[in-house]
Parts: structure tokens; C-alpha cells; sequence
């Protein structure tokens, strides 16, 4: 029975969310910037070593970017949590039967009866009080709960596999035409990135392939336009 639901619980795509979310957020970002440096720069030159270098410098620049960013932003977001955690142990040295009814009230917004509202709160409170005002008043929960290291180090590898893609391009593909050649490989990369993360997180594949793709179109060809005008000028 135990390993019946240990299963049971594997197969709830919510426990992936974390590193799930900061994985393709970073994949995807490394595919779409990347790509869209590189098409702005081959859009106003005619030669590779630019559209190189300057594809490398948004590869390496962005999987940094990508990892601090994503470390500070889950780092302050562990800092309200832990602020919060302290904040309720003082509450509830200082006025537990407050406390115990506030678990009470919750239970019965919930749809418990008022009497078996105060019963589970009362045996909770026995049990683990922290652990239930944590979980239950405060919503933060090991599902919930990000890592700043895990996330920065999925966030920054993400960006890089997602970034060499349009980096290769650049490196072997013919130069005429190079615009071209970067926005059907990046929207073959997206498509393909968009699919797999739908399938892993259990959402529907079409949706996401027409919502990466259509947002990865906009953003290079207005990038492809700068890069074309900028061209224009500098002949």
C-alpha cells in the first residue's frame, strides 16, 4: 500500500513544477535571445565573424544573467518564507489560542463542520503546531518551497544548451541567408522544447507549441527589423 502511493503521488506533475518551470524558462530564453542577437547581427552584416561573436557573447552573457537572476529572485523568495516561519513561532508562543482558532477558521472555510474544524486544528496543533500553521496559514509546503542553488544552476544549464542550438547555426550553416536559417531552427528548437515540456508537466502539446512559437516569431522578426534598419544606416 505504501509503495502503491508513493506512486500514486509520482504521478502529480505539481512536484515537478520547480525545477520543471526554471528549466524551461532558461531553454527557452537561451533558444530565443540567442537566436534573436544572432538574426539582428546577420540582418545588418553580410559576414559570419560578427554574427559568431556576437551570438557567443549573448550565449555566455545570458546563461550568467540567467542563473544570478534566478538565484537572487528565489533566494528573496526563501528570505519571506523563513521571515514568515519566524514570525508565526512568536505568534504562536505569544498568543496560541489566537493561533489555535485562526487553524480552526481555516479548516471551516474549508467546508468542516465548526466543531470537527476545532478538533483537527486541536490535534494538529498537538501533533506539529508550527508544522500546520506553516502549511496550512502560511501555504509554504516542500512542493512550494524553491531551492536558489537548484534553480540558478537549472536556470543557467538551461540557457546554455538552449543558446548553443542558434550558436551552432551560426558556426555551420551558410551565411546567406543566415536569418532564415536561425528563425526555422529556432522555431523547430522551440516547437520541440515547447512539446517536451508540455508532456512532462501534463498540459496540452499544442498549446504550448503555439504559444512558444508565436511569441518566439514576434520577437526575431522585430529583432531581424532593428538589425535590417541598423544595416540600411550603416551603408
Amino acid at each position: 500500500m505504501e509503495n502503491q502511493a508513493d506512486d500514486y503521488l509520482d504521478n502529480h506533475y505539481i512536484h515537478k513544477s520547480n525545477w520543471l518551470r526554471a528549466a524551461v524558462l532558461g531553454a527557452n530564453d537561451g533558444i530565443l535571445s540567442t537566436s534573436s542577437i544572432a538574426i539582428g547581427v546577420a540582418a545588418a552584416s553580410e559576414f559570419r565573424e560578427p554574427v559568431i561573436l556576437a551570438t557567443l557573447a549573448g550565449l555566455v552573457a545570458g546563461a550568467l544573467s540567467m542563473a544570478a537572476g534566478e538565484y537572487v529572485s528565489v533566494s528573496s523568495q526563501t528570505d519571506v518564507e523563513k521571515a514568515d516561519i519566524e514570525r508565526e513561532k512568536i505568534e504562536l508562543e505569544q498568543m496560541p489560542e489566537l493561533e489555535l482558532q485562526r487553524l480552526a477558521d481555516i479548516y471551516e472555510e474549508r467546508g468542516l463542520k465548526k466543531e470537527t474544524a476545532m478538533q483537527v486544528a486541536l490535534e494538529l496543533t498537538e501533533h506539529d503546531a508550527l508544522g500546520a500553521h506553516v502549511r496550512d496559514e502560511l501555504g509554504i509546503n516542500e512542493i512550494s518551497q524553491a531551492n536558489p542553488l537548484q534553480a540558478a544552476l537549472a536556470s543557467g544549464a538551461a540557457f546554455t544548451i538552449g543558446g548553443a542550438l542558434p550558436f551552432l547555426v551560426t558556426l555551420f550553416l551558410p551565411i546567406k541567408s543566415m536569418e532564415f536559417w536561425l528563425y526555422g531552427t529556432a522555431i523547430l528548437f522551440l516547437a520541440l522544447l515547447g512539446a517536451l515540456a508540455a508532456k512532462t508537466g501534463g498540459s496540452s502539446i499544442l498549446k504550448a507549441v503555439i504559444r512558444v512559437t508565436f511569441w518566439g516569431t514576434i520577437a526575431m522578426v522585430l529583432t531581424a527589423l532593428v538589425g535590417h534598419f541598423f544595416g540600411v544606416q550603416l551603408a
